[in-house]
């Protein structure tokens, strides 16, 4: 297999390559060529999740590859957003809204790789303009946003718990480490189906929106893309913290639990309903599920190095074109909630109604992911 895996992460590397060229370093950082959602929706230029876990994957395929193009890149990028004084213009921390904490991480790396001041200070903006104001449920966990009081959603936790983490490292301040773990040991406690050993997508301590169950307060199915930001946020979490049982336990038995909904290489947008009508494979999701499962391997937490090969073997040979211009990633869900204005029920009707896209950065972002964690194993393993 050792061969066949060197063919995956080969293949995978040309396409990487495609993006960079043809994709990332000829986006204008106010107009990004990536995200899907502000080009269909016109939204104007802002500091956002999609643009964030994208960087976030140039960031990392750049320093991995020593590659100054890509790491240059993102620091352009940011600086667009992020001015000197650290502030962040097109973001509103009364918000409350856990998708602007994405970026922090973006800015720690930074910060550690070129001293700037701008990065630090971005960061100390994000924990203390937002974070430490952030309103809490009872047990302690953080709000998703404003507009979606007295609720978790697993998408937060890929969004602020490894920040919360990393910037309690970078301080030296355990308790903000603790809090981190306190929220994800709750998301275990509440939101984990014991069934599937899955995770329901949002939680409601009141019990009152339209999606809740009126005992549980859970959302009725499970979504792929939200396991896949929850496996993608433990496995970065497990690194940050090589000591933490909850982690570890929690990944592997996440990973163990997922594998047994793997289909001809895929997972479904409703993982556990393959056979339900209009679900399909979805690529974003299945991408972080190769994320988390290369890089627990790489770490020694789990063995799922070939779940995490077929998994982006699968997406890349089967869901990735190649033409005159970028590569084409498909089968990308566009987005995925719970409430709000256009009353998302939750329901797999729900779900399989939301818009499939090419080329967002949702599904390119874990693409280049995964593409990165399968190089450093393959690197570990030549090394052993």
């Amino acid at each position: 297999m050792k061969t066949d895996k060197n063919i995956i992460a080969e293949r995978c590397r040309s396409i990487a390559e495609q993006y960079t060229d043809k994709l990332i370093l000829c986006s204008d950082p106010l107009r990004p060529l990536w995200n899907r959602e502000a080009k269909l929706f016109s939204k104007p230029p802002r500091w956002n999740y999609i643009d964030s876990v994208m960087i976030a994957a140039v960031l990392g395929l750049g320093m991995m590859r020593v590659d100054r193009r890509l790491t240059d890149y993102a620091c352009r990028f940011t600086d667009a957003y992020v001015m000197p004084d650290g502030t962040i213009p097109s973001m509103e921390p009364e918000d409350f809204n856990l998708d602007n904490i994405a970026g922090g991480r973006n800015l720690l790396r930074l910060y550690k790789l070129t001293g700037e001041d701008r990065y630090r200070l971005g960061a100390d903006f994000l924990y203390t303009q937002q974070l430490l104001r952030q309103p809490r449920l009872t047990c302690g966990s953080f709000w998703h946003k404003a507009i979606y009081p007295r609720q978790i959603w697993l998408d937060g936790a890929y969004m602020a718990l490894p920040f919360l983490t990393e910037y309690g490292l970078m301080t030296g301040d355990r308790t903000v480490i603790s809090d981190a773990l306190r929220q994800l040991g709750n998301i275990r406690c509440l939101m984990k189906d014991e069934r599937t050993g899955l995770y329901r997508h949002g939680y409601d301590e009141t019990g009152a929106q339209l999606w809740a169950d009126r005992t549980t307060g859970l959302s009725p199915e499970i979504w792929l893309r939200s396991v896949g930001w929850l496996c993608a946020a433990l496995a970065d979490m497990a690194e940050l913290l090589p000591d933490s049982l909850l982690c570890h336990d929690m990944l592997s038995e996440l990973l163990v639990a997922i594998s047994q909904y793997i289909r001809d290489g895929m997972l479904y947008q409703l993982p556990v309903r393959p056979d339900a009508e209009g679900n399909y494979p979805e690529t974003s999701g299945t991408l972080l599920v190769a994320y988390a499962s290369l890089k627990a391997s790489r770490l020694g937490i789990a063995d799922a190095s070939e779940q995490g090969f077929e998994l982006l073997d699968s997406v890349s040979r089967d869901y990735i074109s190649s033409g005159a211009g970028a590569p084409v990633l498909r089968n990308i869900c566009l987005m995925g909630g719970l409430g709000g204005e256009t009353e998302r029920d939750g329901s797999a009707e729900y779900y399989l109604s939301e818009p499939v896209v090419e080329n967002d950065a949702k599904g390119i972002a874990p693409f280049l992911m995964a593409c990165t964690e399968a190089e450093k194993l393959l690197a570990t393993s030549s090394d052993n």
